[in-house]
């Protein structure tokens, strides 16, 4: 289904996603655009009122925001990759 390499290039991508994601983005004061915009347009944030994920902002509750971001990351991993071995066997019934 997928390679040895791209596995270990994905688990190496995930482990140092932190870097990026939580780190350097506080260090630069980076805000996701969809934020800016409904910002400038004056829309309020109601994703704090609406419980609807326990992942709130890639975070994992009770973990350092950089643990949870890595958590987060290897459970969206392994949807994506369930997703895709699943069509993969759908497919290859339809042969």
């Amino acid at each position: 289904m997928i390679g040895k390499k791209a596995l270990i290039a994905i688990i190496v991508l995930v482990l140092i996603s932190p870097l990026f994601g939580v780190i350097l983005a506080d260090i630069v004061g980076y805000h996701e655009p969809l934020d800016v915009a409904a910002e400038k347009l004056g829309l309020r944030d109601i994703s704090e009122e609406i419980d609807w994920t326990p992942f709130y902002d890639y975070t994992v509750p009770g973990l350092p925001d950089t643990i949870g971001y890595i958590v987060a990351g290897f459970i969206g991993v392994g949807i994506i990759l369930g997703i895709g071995y699943l069509l993969l066997r759908i497919a290859g019934k339809r042969k």
